[in-house]
């Protein structure tokens, strides 16, 4: 694959709602998939906001229900569904905020548990941290995931560039008070891994919270392809994968490295 659409859903979360909220995503899949992309992108944590103190309540179990529809999606449209995430809780007990991928025939390819659990909004608390990154391939392209505050460790990326990624997508429920950390981190991720970055931010307000929006599509060099304001909506891009290559062979910083003078 030379080039790939991406279409990302920047969606006003009910806070605790998780019916009312699949049937917001639902509608808006289906518009987003009118628009033929290769793949949609959803929020961090969209099924419930960060209702912490109701998630055993309201959590999915082994990712049901919410995998049926992402999966019955994205096999009726033909369309790789990165589902964002949500509040899971798998068979070991425990929640954990985690991203699934879904291929085109409804398959699920990839599973991803947030690394990194945001203290600030008492996320540790309520959520157990997962403990492996990951990568994936989406229609042959090699693509890795990461969770909204994982966007702030960046020898996560790094790593992730270093196994060959040319696409990072990031859920994520950003507050608008940090928006300028937003812009930048994800620019800085793109620039210095010179990969493509796409990125879907939640809209509206939540427990204390009014978000950000500015979910965006970023090139290897840091040029802005789509930008969302703050309310919900749905942007997409063409990714041109080409350009990888083509920067990277005019500055070759992931073989510049000296890894020996320093560690991560």
């Amino acid at each position: 694959m030379d080039r790939m659409k991406a279409a990302v859903i920047q969606l006003d979360i009910a806070e605790g709602k998780p019916e009312a909220n699949r049937k917001r995503a639902e509608l808006l899949i289906e518009k987003a998939a009118a628009i033929e992309p290769d793949v949609i992108l959803l929020p961090e944590m969209w099924t419930t906001g960060y209702e912490l103190d109701k998630l055993e309540q309201i959590c999915d179990r082994e990712g049901r229900p919410t995998l049926d529809m992402i999966s019955r999606l994205a096999e009726k449209h033909g369309v790789n569904i990165i589902a964002g995430s949500f509040a899971d809780m798998g068979k070991a007990g425990g929640i954990r905020n985690t991203s699934y991928v879904v291929d085109r025939k409804g398959n699920t390819i990839a599973q991803y548990e947030k690394i990194h659990l945001f203290k600030l909004m008492g996320e540790h608390t309520s959520l157990k941290a997962g403990g492996k990154y990951c990568t994936f391939e989406i229609d042959g392209v090699r693509c890795g995931l990461i969770i909204c505050y994982d966007l702030r460790f960046p020898e996560l990326v790094r790593t992730l560039a270093l196994e060959g990624i040319q696409v990072l997508f990031v859920p994520a429920e950003w507050p608008g008070k940090r928006l300028m950390h937003w812009s930048t981190l994800l620019k800085a991720r793109a620039i210095e891994n010179q990969i493509f970055v796409v990125a879907a931010n939640r809209a509206g307000k939540g427990e204390g919270d009014v978000f950000a929006g500015g979910s965006v599509v970023i090139d290897p060099w840091g040029e802005v392809l789509a930008e969302a304001d703050f309310r919900e909506q749905i942007i997409s891009a063409g990714i041109e994968l080409g350009k990888v290559k083509e920067i990277r062979s005019h500055m070759d910083i992931l073989g510049d490295r000296v890894p020996e003078t320093y560690r991560l």
